[in-house]
């Protein structure tokens, strides 16, 4: 994978020669034993400066040839969980020694950057196809349908720092600034856990969640901020509910109270968002 040596100054001059009798340069390859390319390379170059002698170069030579770059970007193209160590040791056992920096500062010239895997929910089979049915059935709903439904969800918010990773811009020894930090403390900062539903209108009543949440206390939370939410945001007759499969929104204690409640509820498939 490293560089390969440089012809000397003798040959160069001898396939401009060769050239200058009319030999092509697939003849003049062949008669010194050299690649067409090179000899191309090397005439082109003397036609363009009228000299076959090696110039200054404009910075540091790159220590990884073209080559060396296609096998790393093949690597990190078919096994992107590769590492800048993978990488540098790999071109280490073909000969060439590189820094971590080299390799990263490569393979930013192709288009490619470390960037944070998404999360992703592991699905079954049968939660991709339970997704594509839910799909088609609705595919074909009017917007007014979905002008009728109540969305709702429960989410976690960390009291102290983030509960994921945030990126930011700054400059060399700026990482200490309190303005480029974010604040931790051991053992974690604590959390709220927040009830909450919308429609296509607005938001509707926001609800913290105190206590660990059974099926009774969603039912309560359902009866003081789901309902009054419904009129808030005049939903009017027909209106349909949406909560996902948590096993306190499938309780039969819940399905009981949305029975009572004549609540339709839109039926959605597990694994969802």
């Amino acid at each position: 994978i490293g560089k390969t040596k440089e012809l000397s100054k003798e040959t160069r001059d001898k396939i401009v020669d060769l050239h200058k009798t009319g030999k092509g340069y697939g003849e003049i390859a062949k008669q010194l034993s050299e690649n067409r390319s090179t000899v191309g390379a090397i005439v082109r170059k003397w036609k363009r400066l009228k000299t076959t002698v090696s110039l200054p170069r404009t910075g540091a030579p790159c220590k990884i040839s073209s080559r060396g770059a296609s096998v790393m970007i093949r690597k990190a193209r078919n096994q992107p969980r590769t590492t800048r160590e993978e990488l540098v040791n790999d071109l280490k056992r073909a000969g060439t020694t590189v820094s971590k920096v080299t390799v990263g500062k490569t393979l930013c010239r192709h288009g490619f950057k470390s960037r944070i895997a998404r999360k992703f929910p592991l699905l079954k089979t049968s939660h991709i196809q339970a997704r594509l049915q839910f799909a088609n059935d609705h595919l074909d709903d009017p917007e007014e349908a979905w002008e009728k439904v109540t969305w709702s969800d429960e989410t976690k918010v960390e009291l102290v720092g983030l509960n994921f990773t945030r990126g930011f811009w700054r400059k060399k020894k700026e990482e200490l600034h309190p303005k480029n930090t974010f604040p931790t403390v051991k053992h974690g900062g604590g959390n709220i856990m927040l009830w909450g539903c919308f429609s296509v209108k607005r938001t509707g009543q926001l609800h913290c969640i105190e206590e660990r949440m059974n099926g009774a206390m969603y039912c309560d939370i359902l009866s003081n901020n789901l309902l009054p939410s419904v009129r808030a945001l005049k939903m009017g007759r027909g209106w349909v509910f949406q909560h996902d499969n948590d096993p306190k929104h499938t309780a039969r204690i819940t399905k009981e109270w949305l029975r009572k409640k004549h609540i339709k509820v839109l039926e959605w498939p597990s694994q969802s968002p």
